[in-house]
């Protein structure tokens, strides 16, 4: 991810013609609503992979595992569709693009670690609160990462390694002190599922805002001009 902030004006690279075709909306603002809509597709896709790793426990005994796992991971879902695109709004407005296989693999390894680390939030802060602190550390490290932008990649790397050892430290006690193979489950497809939909955002920062997105110096390629059929 870059470290530098977006110009708040056009691409100087752009022609005339483009600066005032887009001078009604700036760059980084046409990238800050693009990250929100693929903050949008990302939910979308956790939920439908959830929904498809849990369905064959549909027809397993009275469907009792389906039914509270599904409950519990579209809570989740929809608990941080609000959150997610405040987030990606604020982020996509103060970074620049990168290229698809870098946003791809960083969003769903945060993906994957968020996932992990809300379900196991959502699920202990009633009953284990005291076990349910490790998980808020680790979306404080996730989100470090995000928006720790001037800051060097190993360590903003490093943090969501950091992250992912809390959660999975933190589950793993909160499984020894109440063993609940539906909360396990729930915690696996949330897992799964939120590194396909961190996967599919990460595309979304990767593409989000355009060639006027596109930082100096970057091997992205620039979008060639459609020609016009006579």
């Amino acid at each position: 991810m870059s470290s530098r902030e977006p110009d708040r004006g056009p691409d100087p690279s752009e022609s005339p013609a483009e600066n005032t075709e887009r001078g009604a909306i700036q760059p980084r603002y046409r990238r800050a609503f693009g990250c929100v809509t693929w903050v949008n597709m990302a939910v979308l896709i956790f939920l439908l992979v959830a929904f498809l790793l849990v369905l064959p426990f549909r027809y397993v005994g009275e469907g009792d595992v389906y039914s509270a796992t599904l409950l519990g991971l579209a809570f989740v879902g929809i608990a941080l569709i609000l959150p997610g695109m405040a987030l990606g709004a604020a982020l996509g407005a103060r970074t620049y693009r990168v290229e698809n296989a870098v946003g791809a693999r960083a969003g769903a390894a945060i993906g994957a670690v968020g996932g992990l680390a809300s379900y196991l939030f959502f699920s202990l802060v009633g009953n284990l609160p005291l076990i349910a602190v490790p998980s808020i550390v680790s979306l404080g490290l996730v989100l470090y990462a995000l928006f720790a932008t001037g800051g060097p990649v190993r360590w903003r790397r490093r943090a969501v390694l950091l992250a992912a050892a809390l959660s999975v430290l933190s589950g793993a006690v909160a499984f020894l002190v109440d063993f609940d193979p539906i909360s396990l489950l729930g915690a696996l497809v949330s897992t799964a599922s939120a590194a396909a939909g961190g996967y599919v955002g990460g595309i979304g920062y990767a593409r989000a805002g355009g060639d006027a997105m596109i930082p100096p110096g970057s091997t992205i390629r620039r979008k060639e001009p459609r020609r016009r059929s006579r």
